[in-house]
């Protein structure tokens, strides 16, 4: 919509705001008139109109089996259109309309702001399936009425209530009609069905509906009071009304198709069994969190403990082995910290990498520099967990073997995403200007633990590729590569 009002209208910037606020709400009025609405705006030269939007309705069958929207026709075609902007009234003459062999009644309504009239609404009304209407019918007709005159006097849509229609209630759901009173007039059946969930054993017609409702509820007080005006309509709001272990949400139209304010339109739903699953949604997600929470307390415990023990040690060897150990749990356990800040089962990796790149470099502090360039993005727990323990032990190895006791040097950790829609690939180089690998070193066939530790975990769990080679000349150093296959998403 905003491309063709900007090519082919003269309205503002706030016009074409209000366009939008009419779009996002006009679902209301074609499921209530029952009919096909298609917005026509006047082009910049007056000579023509567009057409910048289009709405089918649930309640019935359609009148265009085509997509409209994008359509010129030339000013004159159709009279309803031209009367309508020229007049700013709502136009219903002439005879019905046949497309495709179905009678199609047209009427058009002005789209008012400001006092400027906008563009024009063609409400279109298959009739090959009318009949005598039901009292719900002429409720759903009479509502749509009122609101097309408000849309005509510029009093509809209501400025600065933008509604999200995936999540407010739809006519379908539920509706009832207030009088001026807050009085129920009308309750469709599943209008009523929903108040008899909260607890309703009787009819709602001919009851204040604010304070039946406040009744309902459980709460007493000053909240009722606000319940009361709340629910009875005369303002536009939403709310969720809880009792009897039943939710329904309501949302209130205040009615004033010309000025005076006749009653309001209430539309509910009810969302007991949606607000139920949300609540175990909660109640899972805070006890896995929980769980992530006593994983990483209790492998802080057992690094305690460890770290203690090697504190204990005459053997500079076992020592050594207590403090890797300490190390790998240590890296397990910021995994297990960061899952329980967060509400999935995925982490943002960076932030984990550059806690084990510190961890591991207390090994040689102020003698090696440690950095991480590039980004690991959002990975999942399944390969964050063995990641952080591959990247501790490739890191753990580098600092203890490359360098001297004292010599000082660097060790960069680059990481680079490509992601794909299902499936991306982590390029990890860990590069040092140590010493290199002594001739003939084959990293496949290494025993050191650490390497073993590396290659099970990187070809076996994470399903990837792993190799250490020697830093070609007039380099120096060690530089390890892993190839991991991630999740298509950053």
């Amino acid at each position: 919509m905003n491309d063709l009002v900007r090519q082919h209208t003269a309205l503002s910037e706030s016009d074409l705001e209000w366009l939008h606020l009419l779009v996002s709400e006009w679902q209301l009025l074609s499921d209530l008139s029952f009919a096909d609405l298609v917005l026509w705006v006047p082009t910049l030269d007056g000579t023509r109109y567009v057409s910048v939007a289009q709405m089918r309705p649930n309640t019935g069958p359609t009148s265009y089996q085509d997509d409209m929207v994008g359509h010129l026709v030339p000013r004159g075609r159709r009279p309803l259109l031209d009367a309508a902007l020229d007049e700013g009234r709502i136009v219903r003459e002439g005879d019905p309309e046949w497309r495709e062999e179905v009678p199609v009644r047209v009427e058009s309504i002005p789209v008012r702001r400001e006092g400027r009239v906008l563009g024009v609404i063609a409400r279109n009304t298959n009739l090959l399936t009318v009949r005598t209407p039901s009292r719900l019918e002429l409720t759903y007709l009479q509502s749509a009425s009122d609101l097309a005159q408000m849309i005509a006097a510029g009093s509809f849509p209501f400025p600065g209530q933008q509604v999200d229609m995936d999540a407010s209630p739809r006519v379908g759901d539920g509706l009832i009609r207030l009088d001026a009173d807050g009085v129920v007039q009308y309750a469709s059946p599943n209008g009523l069905s929903a108040y008899h969930r909260l607890g309703l054993a009787s009819d709602l017609v001919g009851h204040h509906l604010g304070q039946t409702t406040a009744e309902l509820a459980p709460s007493r007080g000053p909240v009722d009071e606000a319940l009361v005006k709340l629910v009875s309509g005369y303002a536009p709001r939403e709310t969720e009304v809880e009792g009897n272990d039943g939710v329904i949400q309501l949302r209130t139209i205040p009615l004033k198709p010309k000025g005076t304010h006749i009653g309001s339109l209430v539309l509910l739903r009810d969302v007991t069994e949606l607000r139920r699953r949300e609540r175990e949604l909660i109640t899972k997600d805070a006890t896995i969190r929980e769980i992530h929470h006593r994983v990483k307390n209790n492998l802080q415990t057992v690094a305690a403990l460890l770290r203690l023990q090697a504190r204990r040690m005459d053997s500079v060897r076992g020592r050594e082995a207590l403090n890797e150990a300490v190390r790998r749990v240590g890296s397990i356990a910021i995994v297990h910290e960061t899952l329980s800040q967060n509400l999935d089962e995925r982490v943002e990796f960076d932030e984990i990498a550059d806690r084990v790149i510190a961890m591991v470099a207390e090994i040689s502090p102020g003698k090696v520099a440690c950095r991480r360039t590039g980004r690991f993005g959002i990975l999942d727990a399944e390969v964050a967990t063995p990641l952080s323990m591959v990247l501790t032990e490739v890191l753990q190895n580098a600092l203890e073997h490359a360098f001297a006791q004292g010599e000082h040097g660097s060790v960069e950790v680059a990481a680079v995403r490509s992601d794909q829609r299902t499936e991306g690939r982590l390029l990890i180089t860990v590069q040092d200007d140590g010493c290199g690998l002594p001739e003939g070193f084959d990293a496949q066939r290494a025993g050191n633990l650490g390497l073993q530790i590396v290659r099970t975990l990187v070809e076996g769990e994470l399903g990837g590729g792993f190799d250490m080679v020697r830093v070609p000349e007039p380099g120096r150093g060690t530089r390890v590569v892993l190839d991991i296959p991630v999740q298509g998403d950053k």
